[in-house]
């Protein structure tokens, strides 16, 4: 009789345990990924090279191996300008992006569009995507040399002047690392090719990384989703 209720003691342990182990495995595959949304340009649609060879396939590829549980949705456009961006931001947050980050710039560069023009088209996005609820990053871009020391002082002074004002997360440059250097770029000069895109994606991963830790603090969930 001992026996037999010290066993009917331990199998009771041993079944609680399992609901326990049961509760915490369907809490944990109950958690969706956190949803990464990059509004950008050709550079972020993979202008030239295949759709899984752009920056942002090959990011969240980098971020499985890291083991975060993350989608990075591709919401570039090749030849999207700030402008085009702003216009098509109810499409993007119709996916319900946790994150969004935003990659926009060059293309108003190129055209010597002004930069007052494009800071406010970018100004716009980010106090739109936070009035949605939405976390937002962004990725700096620099104006070619030859529009200008005027232009490009205030072109590439945009990005820092966003990031301090919204108090936003900055990568730099997106081209960091790729620009200029013919081995990675395409025969046009301006787009990465599937090697290019493998370095912008490497030289973003400690970037993305530190800022979903943060994300994740912010939102009291794990920070490794």
């Amino acid at each position: 009789m001992r026996l037999g209720k010290g066993y009917g003691r331990f199998t009771a342990a041993v079944n609680s345990l399992l609901v326990l182990l049961f509760c915490l495995n369907f809490a944990q595959a109950a958690t969706p990924p956190v949803k990464l949304a990059v509004l950008g340009d050709s550079l972020t649609a993979g202008y030239g090279i295949k759709p899984e060879q752009a920056f942002p396939a090959l990011l969240q590829a980098a971020l499985k191996a890291e083991g975060r549980d993350v989608a990075v949705l591709n919401h570039g456009v090749s030849g999207d300008t700030s402008a085009g961006g702003l216009d098509r931001l109810d499409w993007v947050l119709g996916d319900k992006p946790d994150i969004v980050m935003v990659e926009l710039g060059a293309n108003d560069a190129l055209r010597g569009i002004d930069p007052a023009i494009a800071e406010r088209n970018l100004s716009a996005i980010i106090e739109k995507l936070k009035a949605a609820g939405v976390t937002v990053w962004l990725a700096g871009m620099m104006a070619p040399r030859n529009l200008g020391p005027e232009y490009v002082a205030a072109f590439d002074g945009i990005y820092q002047r966003l990031a301090d004002k919204y108090q936003v997360p900055l990568y730099p440059f997106i081209l960091d690392g790729v620009a200029q250097d013919p081995a990675l770029n395409q025969a046009d000069g301006l787009h990465p090719n599937s090697r290019g895109a493998e370095v912008v994606a490497q030289h973003l991963l400690p970037f993305v990384i530190r800022n979903l830790d943060l994300y994740a603090a912010s939102v009291h969930r794990p920070a490794r989703p």
